[in-house]
C-alpha cells in the first residue's frame, strides 16, 4: 500500500489520480474520523493499493495543531488495519509513505507510524547539504517519538553521470554513510520525468528504459535489505 501524505500530491497523480477521482483522501484520515481502509483505491498496478493525497492537506499543518495526538494520528489509523491482519491475511506486505520534502506535522505522523525511512538525495550539493541535518532529526524522533525508526537507505537520484559535481556527490555520500548508501543508482532520465504526465509509473510506462532498470535494482535491493525474499523482478514486461 501506498499512503500518500504530500499536499502536492505528486505520488497520486503520478498514478493516474487526479482531484475530481476521489471523494476521501488522507485528509479525511488525519483530520476526521474516516478509516484508512475506507479511503484506500486500486491501482492500475496489480496488488497496489493507494490511500490518495490532495490539495486539503495543504491546511492539515495548521488544523493539526490544536488536535489531541497530532503527531499519531497515521499511526493510529494504520493500526486496526495490521492489527487486524495475520500471516496468512495480512492486507498488505509493505506500506510506503510518501511525505513533504519538509519537517512539518504531517511528516511526523508519517515518521511516527514508521519502522525504516529511506531518504532520497538529490545529485546535487544543497542535497548533500541538508542530509546531515535530515539524519540529525531522525535522530531527534527516535528518541521522543518512536524508537524502533531505523534508516533503511539513502539513495542517489537524478544522477547525471556526466557531470563531475554528480559524481562527487555521490562519492561524499558513500564516503559519510557507506553501509546505508544504496548501490543502485536512479539517473535523471527523458522517460522517468515524462511517465507522471501520462499519470502512469515507470514500471507501466516504459519498463525496459534505463531509468524503469534502476527502480527495478532498486526494489531488489530494498526487499532484500528488508528482509523479504522474493522471486527476481522482470524489468520488461
Amino acid at each position: 500500500m501506498l499512503i500518500d501524505v504530500d499536499p502536492q500530491a505528486n505520488a497520486t497523480s503520478s498514478l493516474g489520480l487526479t482531484d475530481p477521482d476521489r471523494e476521501r483522501s488522507t485528509y479525511d484520515v488525519l483530520l476526521g474520523s474516516t478509516p484508512l481502509a475506507d479511503v484506500v483505491i486500486e491501482t492500475a498496478i496489480a496488488n497496489l493499493g493507494l490511500a490518495p493525497a490532495d490539495r486539503a492537506l495543504s491546511g492539515a499543518q495548521i488544523e493539526l495543531v490544536d488536535l489531541p495526538n497530532r503527531e499519531r494520528r497515521l499511526e493510529r489509523a494504520l493500526g486496526p488495519l495490521l492489527a487486524a491482519s495475520t500471516d496468512e491475511t495480512r492486507p498488505y506486505d509493505l506500506v510506503l509513505i510518501d511525505t513533504p520534502p519538509s519537517l512539518g506535522l504531517l511528516t511526523l505522523n508519517a515518521l511516527a507510524a514508521s519502522d525504516y525511512v529511506l531518504i532520497p538525495v538529490q545529485s546535487e550539493y544543497l542535497a548533500l547539504e541538508g542530509l546531515g541535518q535530515i539524519v540529525e532529526t531522525l535522530e531527534l524522533v527516535r528518541g521522543s517519538l518512536n524508537p524502533r525508526l531505523g534508516l533503511i537507505g539513502i539513495l542517489l537520484t537524478m544522477l547525471d553521470a556526466r557531470t563531475n559535481l554528480g559524481q562527487q556527490v555521490g562519492a561524499e555520500v558513500r564516503r559519510h554513510f557507506p553501509a546505508a548508501t544504496f548501490q543502485t543508482e536512479i539517473p535523471r532520465s527523458v522517460r522517468l520525468s515524462e511517465a507522471p504526465s501520462f499519470g502512469r509509473p515507470i514500471k507501466l510506462h516504459d519498463p525496459s528504459s534505463r531509468g524503469g532498470r534502476a527502480y527495478v535494482a532498486l526494489t531488489e535491493e530494498l526487499l532484500a535489505r528488508l528482509g523479504m525474499h522474493r522471486e527476481p523482478i522482470e524489468a520488461a514486461s
